[in-house]
């Protein structure tokens, strides 16, 4: 299931891409907008802004802002840096694999065949996707 983090994360770039004007929204608009707590917000924001998804300004008129255009934030991404691996299980994941312990030999696994479609088609969606795509 896909994390309250990652839910809001989205929303909430969804919510600024949708800004005519790309002026700094004040975190509190955005949480009233899209009902989210206002000190878990500014958790996800910092964490896309380190992520180098968002611009800060300080101070009156100051709040967050998109600093690449909707069309250049790829969805998976988003995905990795709010969620993490793309993957349901390691031993099905490009940038976080692990093999099972209980795993006797992954090339005849059935579950990592099946999470390994999983995952491309999962990636594919997210790839295929820009901030632009999903807020317009």
């Amino acid at each position: 299931m896909l994390s309250k983090k990652t839910k809001y994360g989205i929303k909430a770039l969804t919510f600024l891409a949708r800004q005519e004007d790309q002026t700094p929204v004040a975190i509190a608009d955005i949480a009233k907008s899209e009902n989210i707590s206002v000190k878990f917000l500014e958790s996800i924001l910092l964490l896309l802004r380190h992520s180098g998804f968002l611009g800060a300004k300080k101070g009156k008129g100051g709040g967050y802002y998109l600093i690449k255009e909707p069309k250049d934030i790829n969805m998976a991404k988003v995905y990795r840096i709010l969620e993490g691996p793309i993957a349901l299980l390691p031993c099905a994941s490009h940038n976080f694999y692990e093999k099972c312990a209980d795993c006797t030999d992954e090339a005849t696994c059935a579950v990592n065949k099946l999470m390994t479609e999983v995952r491309d088609n999962t990636l594919k969606i997210l790839e295929n996707n820009s901030l632009a795509d999903i807020a317009f």
